[in-house]
C-alpha cells in the first residue's frame, strides 16, 4: 500500500496539479486511515492490499476520530481524501469495490467566515508606518490582500512580472494550477508603487543574489528562477508564515479582535463586495472559487446583518422587541 500511496500523491502533484500543501494533507490523512487499518489486522502497512480497504473499516475509522474530539469539518476532509485515492485505485484497477460509497461524512458545523468591517479594515491597513521601506511594503501587502481578495499562497507566489501597475491589474495561480487575473484599486496602486522603489534598492545591493547563492550551495539544488514581487531584507521572498506573523502583529496593535487571519481579509473582501450588492457569481470568479456553493456561505453573513437591520427597524419588529 505504501507504493500505491506513493504513486496516488505523485498523480495528484503532476495530473490534477495539486499544490504541495494539499498533497502532504492528502498524504497525512490517508496515512492515517492505513495506518488505523493494520493496526486492527496487526500488520504493517507495506503488507497490506488494496482489497484489506472496506466499509467497515473506514466506518470504524471515522468514528474512532469523531470520539477522539476532531472537527466535524476535519472528519469529512479526511473521508474525502480517503474517496479521492480509492477512485485513484479503482482507475488504476488494483480495486473493484468501493469501501466508502456508502460511508457518511457528518454534517459539517454552519460557520460564519470570520471578517472586518469597513472601518476595522481601514484601520488595520493603516496601521504600518509608511515612514521605512519594510512598513511600506506591509502596508502594500495589506492593500493588495483586501483589494483583490487574495489566498496567502497567492499573494507570496506573485511575481513582478504578475503585476501590471498601469493597468491595476495582478495575475495569480490559484488551486490546482487556475490563473486569474484580478483588479486592483487605487490606493494598492499608490502603495505598491512606494513599495516598487525600495524593492528596487534591496535588490540592487544584491542580498537576494547571495542568499540563493547560499540555498544553492546547501541543498545543491538549482535555485528556481524567478522575481517575487514581495521581499525581506535580503531579498528574498517572503514565505506565507512570515506574512501570516506579520499581519496578527498589525491585529495585535490596532485591534482588541483574536483569531484575525490572513484569509480573513478574503472573508471580508467578499463579505463587503456582497453587502454592496456585488453578484454571487462575480464574486466567485474573483475568489477563484469552482464551486458557487462555497461562495455561498458569504450570503449567511450578509442574511445575519439583513436581520438585525429588519429588526431595528421595521414598525412592527422593533414593536414586538
Amino acid at each position: 500500500m505504501r507504493d500505491h500511496l506513493k504513486a496516488f500523491l505523485a498523480y495528484l502533484k503532476l495530473n490534477r496539479h495539486v499544490s504541495p500543501h494539499t498533497v502532504r494533507a492528502y498524504e497525512s490523512d490517508v496515512t492515517q486511515y492505513l495506518a488505523w487499518v493494520a493496526r486492527e489486522k496487526d500488520r504493517k502497512i507495506s503488507a497490506l492490499t488494496p482489497v484489506d480497504l472496506d466499509l467497515t473499516s473506514v466506518q470504524s475509522h471515522l468514528a474512532d476520530l469523531g470520539k477522539a474530539g476532531k472537527a466535524r469539518s476535519s472528519v469529512a476532509r479526511k473521508l474525502s481524501a480517503l474517496r479521492t485515492f480509492v477512485r485513484y485505485l479503482r482507475r488504476e484497477e488494483l480495486i473493484e469495490h468501493d469501501p466508502t460509497a456508502r460511508a457518511v461524512a457528518p454534517r459539517r458545523d454552519q460557520t460564519l467566515p470570520t471578517h472586518l468591517s469597513e472601518p476595522e479594515i481601514a484601520r488595520l491597513i493603516e496601521t504600518p508606518s509608511t515612514g521605512d521601506p519594510l512598513g511600506r511594503r506591509d502596508r502594500a501587502i495589506l492593500e493588495v490582500f483586501y483589494a483583490s481578495g487574495l489566498r496567502l499562497s497567492e499573494l507570496v507566489g506573485i511575481d513582478l512580472e504578475d503585476l501590471n501597475l498601469s493597468g491595476r491589474m495582478v495575475r495569480v495561480m490559484g488551486k490546482g494550477g487556475k490563473e486569474r487575473l484580478l483588479p486592483f484599486n487605487q490606493s494598492a496602486a499608490a502603495a505598491l508603487r512606494a513599495w516598487m522603489a525600495d524593492r528596487a534598492a534591496i535588490m540592487v545591493h544584491g542580498r537576494r543574489q547571495k542568499a540563493e547563492g547560499r540555498r544553492q550551495k546547501a541543498d545543491g539544488r538549482r535555485p528556481k528562477a524567478d522575481d517575487p514581487l514581495f521581499v525581506n531584507y535580503r531579498g528574498t521572498r517572503l514565505t506565507g508564515r512570515s506574512v501570516d506573523r506579520m499581519l496578527r502583529r498589525y491585529v495585535a496593535l490596532c485591534s482588541t479582535r483574536m483569531g484575525i487571519s490572513p484569509h480573513a481579509l478574503r472573508h471580508s473582501f467578499a463579505t463587503h463586495l456582497l453587502q454592496r450588492g456585488a453578484d454571487l457569481r462575480a464574486i466567485q470568479e474573483l475568489l477563484g472559487h469552482s464551486r458557487l456553493s462555497t461562495t455561498q456561505r458569504y450570503t449567511h453573513v450578509n442574511a445575519a446583518q439583513l436581520i438585525e437591520v429588519y429588526r431595528k427597524s421595521h414598525p412592527r419588529a422593533v414593536k414586538s422587541e
